[in-house]
């Protein structure tokens, strides 16, 4: 039995001792994995310092200028329609006006010419009837 026992605390002794090895190893491992992950940070963090940062002040410079220009066309489309709707109304006052006192001026004429003509064809009638009679 005893040959047993020393059979069995070697192995237990060699188990315990992989067993360090491995505990060993894993906090290496988490070690290692820790100051990998702080340069990978450091990287990042210089990477955004000299290359993000810089783009993304260029890039909202050029949002700032596109919306001082879409906000300045907009005023002067506004402005543009205003001032064609102004002289669209200008425009159609001037025509009804024009209207109006070529219709007063045109129909003292006409009447005129309606006149005449009813005592042109009166005249000729009465001749007519007279030569006929």
């Amino acid at each position: 039995m005893s040959g047993e026992l020393g059979t069995t605390n070697l192995l237990l002794g060699i188990m315990a001792a992989v067993s360090v090895l491995e505990a060993l190893i894993i906090m290496g491992l988490g070690v290692a994995g820790f100051v990998a992950y702080r340069r990978v940070m450091e990287l990042v963090t210089g990477l955004e310092s000299r290359q993000v940062a810089p783009a993304m002040a260029r890039v909202n410079a050029i949002l700032d200028d596109v919306k001082a220009v879409s906000t300045r066309v907009k005023e002067e489309t506004e402005r543009v329609d205003q001032a064609i709707h102004s002289t669209m109304d200008r425009i159609d006052d001037t025509a009804d006006r024009v209207r109006s006192n070529v219709r007063a001026k045109t129909s003292r004429l006409v009447g005129f010419v309606r006149g005449l003509r009813v005592a042109i064809e009166g005249m000729l009638n009465s001749r007519h009837q007279a030569q006929q009679t």
